[in-house]
């Protein structure tokens, strides 16, 4: 039969690539507390990987202490069209106004363009909903680089640590605008719902 050894294979297959180490996903709770708490739910609601995907987030594990040689970085850059690259340190001592901006960044919202980030030092959270407008919280650290794709209601916070050093990768002249919540209206929201939170369609309304 196929018992014990069955599992550990699966376990072993799941943790090859090694996302798990780098980026978690939860179900967040309702309180109104620090948002760089992490929020879960009680009892504890995990997410797995193959979850996210479904809601167009695409991630890796990369070796952030080598990234200016890194080829794994290269071939995604190269295969993504990310020609735009930044640096960034999110933390009181770097950022003017820092208890501001991190507010703004807090407020639900979407970009026309997909948001890339590489976690090259430090950790955060990116704040995404799912198909049925539920907080999912996923923490990055270092090492790990998120894709969020355009059209995606989502925020971002640090944890409290109070630190990232992120890379940011844009596809050619990067455009930064946040549309804050609500903004149904943009085509990159249309056509983000068509593919994603429609996909499969809703049974119940198809059953009409």
């Amino acid at each position: 039969g196929c018992g014990y050894h069955c599992i550990v294979r699966r376990e072993v297959v799941n943790h090859m690539d090694g996302k798990e180490e780098v980026i978690q996903a939860w179900y967040m709770d309702d309180s109104e507390e620090d948002q760089r708490l992490p929020h879960h739910r009680e009892p504890k609601e995990f997410i797995p990987l193959a979850k996210l995907s479904e809601l167009g987030v695409v991630s890796w594990n990369l070796n952030a202490d080598n990234w200016e040689k890194d080829e794994n970085l290269k071939k995604i850059r190269e295969a993504r069209g990310y020609s735009y690259v930044d640096i960034c340190d999110v933390c009181p001592e770097k950022l003017p106004n820092y208890e501001a901006k991190l507010k703004n960044f807090f407020e639900e919202h979407l970009h026309t363009d997909e948001e890339i980030r590489y976690c090259l030092e430090g950790s955060g959270y990116f704040d995404v909903r799912d198909q049925n407008e539920q907080w999912i919280r996923i923490a990055v650290k270092k090492g790990g680089m998120i894709v969020l794709p355009a059209g995606m209601y989502h925020r971002f916070t640090l944890d409290s640590d109070n630190y990232i050093k992120a890379m940011r990768l844009f596809v050619g002249e990067p455009i930064w605008t946040p549309y804050n919540r609500p903004h149904d209206h943009l085509p990159a929201r249309k056509e983000y719902v068509d593919k994603i939170i429609n996909r499969g369609g809703n049974q119940t309304v198809e059953a009409r």
